[in-house]
């Protein structure tokens, strides 16, 4: 069986990632109006399985990845790392060999970057990141699905991200010189995205503008995004909260955007911290469309794997 990985996106070409796109667009139109549980009408993953192995706590991509699984056709099998013997000392070679022996495909929600790679080197399988410290990549294709679905032409577009350059803005950066757009990030400089990303991105043609303010980052944007200032595992909390207030996403920041900017934000957001509540809940707020997207990408995403 011919199968890819999906674990960064600048690993893929662009026509490969506008292909995935398209297709994400035409299942979500095709199933209008369908009970969620209803198995898409050509079944694609029919009598295949995918294992999903969380190291960290989910909702969006446990219950996303599982639904669209369903709705292809295919089942799932869902373990943490603490449920597994990987969790008591089994190495994560072994780990994917095991399983690339019962399942078709495997997702993974892991702490180290490293640990994905090594686990996708040895299985025999698909394997897909669905979160690690250095990216988020399912999570940036719905992003994407969910600005042109608004209307957005990305080619062209001005990103803005605004707060902590972790891995999301990580992936964002992977994305940009793949669908033209320009991406502004604004952080503390400890708190600047990897440089490495950054010079790959640049290498690509992509355009990049660094900057040390939230209001020169936002300044013309069409898109404004964050995250949340204290992801899990930090252990620094309070220092976070106290350095990235001055980045939090508030009506005043929006209002240096294009006039009907949208607002993206991967969710859990914490309400006050680094947005508004009233940015989340306001008309140019897309955050609803772009959780309910993770299902309709990852499907193409699964189904781009699989070559089906």
């Amino acid at each position: 069986m011919t199968y890819r990985n999906f674990i960064d996106l600048w690993q893929l070409e662009a026509n490969e990632l506008r292909a995935i796109l398209d297709q994400a667009h035409a299942m979500k139109r095709a199933r209008k109006g369908w009970p969620k549980g209803r198995v898409d009408a050509d079944a694609p993953l029919k009598d295949h399985t995918m294992a999903m192995v969380f190291e960290k706590n989910s909702t969006r991509t446990r219950f996303s990845f599982e639904g669209a699984m369903r709705q292809l056709g295919g089942d799932s099998i869902i373990a943490t790392a603490t449920d597994m013997q990987l969790g008591r000392g089994e190495t994560v070679e072994d780990t994917a060999r095991v399983l690339s022996r019962y399942v078709d495909m495997v997702m993974l929600r892991v702490n180290s970057h490293s640990d994905l790679e090594v686990f996708a080197e040895a299985a025999s399988v698909p394997v897909i990141n669905g979160l690690s410290d250095r990216s988020h990549p399912c999570q940036i294709l719905a992003d994407l699905m969910t600005l042109e679905e608004s209307g957005l032409d990305l080619n062209g577009a001005r990103l803005a991200w605004v707060g902590d350059g972790n891995n999301v803005c990580s992936s964002f950066l992977h994305a940009a010189p793949k669908f033209g757009f320009s991406f502004a990030v604004g952080t503390p400089d400890r708190y600047a995205p990897d440089e490495d990303d950054v010079a790959i991105a640049r290498e690509l043609q992509g355009r990049i503008d660094l900057y040390e303010t939230a209001e020169e980052a936002v300044a013309g944007a069409d898109v404004v995004i964050t995250d949340t200032f204290v992801s899990m595992g930090d252990k620094d909390g309070e220092t976070r909260l106290a350095e990235l207030d001055p980045y939090a996403v508030t009506e005043e920041l929006m209002e240096l955007a294009q006039s009907g900017a949208k607002f993206l934000h991967c969710l859990p957001a914490h309400r006050g911290e680094e947005v508004d509540a009233e940015i989340i809940d306001a008309e140019g707020s897309l955050v609803w469309d772009e959780a309910e997207n993770r299902l309709h990408a990852q499907k193409a995403i699964m189904r781009w794997c699989l070559n089906k």
